[in-house]
């Protein structure tokens, strides 16, 4: 530590001692004009105010605590560049030196190079042993591996490793994350779609009001056309009046029967199953918000071949 570093937090933490004990002895005076225990001319509610000291623990358990600090100071390092009395050092014996800290930064970056490579070697060692079985059941259609238990049981690891974050250990999903069991798909849901979909990733939009000029006084009649599109009770007048709405352009994603586009990722309004909820407040925030999701591609962090058994068990999920 440089001598001005040194110096200024030993006059910053003496300082605030030394304060201290000053505010105690100013404290401690008796500056009323008052003997102590005598009243001071004030009442309150029956209440008379006395000129009392401080309580004397309180002052002795201050002055304790200033001698204590006082004295650590002077025993272990803490004041600048001042070792203590004592001689004492931390459990590393010393300060490490710039050149034992650059020495330890190498040591770890050397580490952690060499687990890279064990890493990398594991990978290769492991894509010998399992490559051959991973490339024989891609060899294999989608349609005949869902019938075969030892490709699901793969295909449902290699899920529960990569997929189930977003998707759910039961591929149910969530709120912004597609349910995979129920036969509702944005994009298709056929093993060719499924692949493709897992292999390039997905990115879907709708844009606040769809992009379109939709006021914010017409979004409650289209969310109630919405609502009631899949046969749920809903107030016909009001859906009447969102229709009108609907019809300025929502169609050319979602059609004129509202059944969706899997060409755009657009959602069929009509089934009940709501990727972000389908009650009418969120209906509204959808419409008024927009929506954005994103599904990253996995071609490059899997390979082919185990994409194609993930498409094997997803695609099994949706067909019972």
């Amino acid at each position: 530590m440089t001598s001005f570093w040194s110096t200024f937090i030993t006059v910053i933490t003496l300082g605030v001692i030394f304060g201290c004990l000053a505010i105690l002895i100013w404290c401690i005076k008796d500056k009323m004009g008052v003997e102590e225990g005598e009243g001071m001319g004030h009442t309150f509610d029956g209440i008379e105010e006395v000129n009392n000291p401080l309580p004397k623990w309180w002052s002795y358990m201050f002055v304790f605590t200033i001698v204590f600090g006082l004295g650590y100071l002077a025993a272990y390092p803490g004041l600048g560049n001042w070792k203590g009395f004592l001689g004492w050092t931390s459990s590393n014996q010393s300060v490490l030196s710039l050149e034992d800290s650059k020495l330890a930064a190498d040591t770890a970056r050397t580490s952690l190079n060499q687990g890279y490579v064990q890493y990398d070697r594991e990978v290769v060692q492991a894509d010998a042993q399992y490559g051959p079985i991973f490339k024989g059941f891609a060899e294999q259609p989608v349609e005949a591996l869902v019938s075969n238990a030892d490709a699901l049981k793969i295909g449902q690891r290699l899920f529960l490793q990569n997929c189930s974050q977003c998707h759910g250990s039961d591929a149910k999903g969530g709120p912004g994350f597609p349910n995979l069991t129920d036969g509702a798909w944005l994009w298709g849901g056929d093993p060719a779609t499924i692949k493709l979909t897992i292999m390039n990733g997905r990115r879907g939009m709708m844009m606040p009001k769809g992009g379109l000029p939709i006021t914010d006084e017409e979004i409650p009649a289209i969310a109630e056309y919405v609502y009631g599109l899949g046969g749920r009770k809903h107030d016909a007048e009001l859906a009447a009046k969102g229709q009108a709405g609907f019809m300025k352009g929502c169609f050319a994603c979602h059609g004129m029967d509202a059944t969706g586009n899997p060409l755009l990722g657009a959602p069929n309004l009509t089934d009940n199953n709501w990727l972000y909820g389908g009650s009418r407040k969120v209906i509204e925030d959808t419409i008024r918000n927009g929506r954005t999701g994103v599904m990253p591609a996995w071609k490059d962090v899997l390979g082919e071949d185990k994409v194609h058994l993930i498409t094997a068990y997803v695609y099994s999920l949706s067909q019972g």
